[in-house]
C-alpha cells in the first residue's frame, strides 16, 4: 500500500541525515495521500540507518495505524494536526537542528534580516508560546499541534508563505508540497537560524530587512509573478 509515498518518505528521513539536520534517531518526516486519507511516518526510534520503504509507518488521520510492524513516531498528532489545518501541505518535518532549536529555546522568532530568508519566508519564522503545564499533562503532542495553528491563525501568517515554525523550549517544525520539500525547507530554515544568530552576535540592534527587498525577493521566486528559475524546454529544443 501507498509504495511510492513510503519511499518518499523513507528518502526525506535519510537526507536530514545527510544535510546533518538530525543525530541518533531525532526527527521525523511524515507524508500524506490526501485522496486515500492517508499518512506515511518514521517508525518510532528506529535508527536511520535501519529504515527501509517497507518499515515506514501508515496511519489514517485519527492517527490508527493501517499498515506496519513498528509504532508511528510519537510525534505523529502533531503531523495530523497540521496536515488537518494546512490543507495544502504534503510533507511535514520535525528536527532539533542546533541553531532553529537555541531559537525556540530562548523563545525567540527568527526574523528577517537579509534576502537569503526573505527567498523563502515570507516574514519571521514565529516562535509559538509556552505550552501550558494543562497541555504538557494532556495530549501533549496534538497540543503542540494546536498551539503550531493557533500561532498561524492569530498572527495571521500564511502556512504557504511562512513554511516553518518553532515550538518553545522544543525545536522547528517545517512542511511543504512533499515529504522532500519540507525537508528543504527543514534545512534552509537552519540556515537561516544560524545566519540571525551571527548577525545579531555581529549587529546587536540589526533591523530587519525592508519590506520592500523582503516581498521583491520572495516574489520573484513564488506565486503567479515569479521570474526565478526556468522552466523546461519545449519537447524537441
Amino acid at each position: 500500500m501507498l509504495k511510492s509515498l513510503r519511499k518518499a518518505v523513507c528518502k526525506a528521513n535519510l537526507e536530514l541525515q545527510t544535510l546533518n539536520l538530525v543525530i541518533f534517531t531525532w526527527g521525523n518526516v511524515s507524508g500524506i495521500d490526501r485522496e486515500k486519507g492517508l499518512v506515511v511516518i518514521k517508525p518510532s526510534g528506529v535508527e536511520y540507518k535501519k529504515l527501509t520503504p517497507e518499515n515506514m509507518v501508515i496511519v489514517d488521520m485519527e492517527g490508527n495505524v493501517v499498515e506496519g510492524d513498528y509504532k508511528p513516531s510519537s510525534d505523529l498528532k502533531t503531523h495530523l494536526r497540521l496536515y488537518k489545518e494546512f490543507p495544502d501541505i504534503a510533507g511535514v518535518v520535525h528536527t532539533h537542528s542546533t541553531y532553529a532549536t537555541a531559537f525556540a529555546q530562548a523563545g525567540q522568532s527568527i526574523l528577517p534580516f537579509g534576502t537569503t530568508h526573505a527567498d523563502y519566508f515570507h516574514g519571521p519564522i514565529p516562535c509559538t508560546k509556552v505550552l501550558t503545564s494543562r497541555a504538557i499533562e494532556g495530549d501533549y503532542e496534538l497540543e503542540t499541534g494546536i498551539i503550531i495553528t493557533d500561532t498561524f491563525e492569530a498572527a495571521k501568517i500564511c502556512p504557504n508563505e511562512v513554511p516553518g515554525v518553532l515550538v518553545n523550549n522544543h525545536g522547528p517544525f517545517t512542511w511543504g508540497t512533499s515529504p522532500m520539500d519540507a525537508v528543504h525547507n527543514a534545512a534552509v530554515l537552519e540556515e537561516c537560524a544560524k545566519m540571525a544568530w551571527l548577525t545579531r552576535s555581529l549587529s546587536p540592534e540589526q533591523p530587519q530587512i525592508k519590506k520592500v527587498l523582503q516581498d521583491k525577493h520572495y516574489f520573484r521566486k513564488h506565486g503567479p509573478g515569479a521570474t526565478y528559475g526556468n522552466a523546461p524546454a519545449p519537447e524537441g529544443k
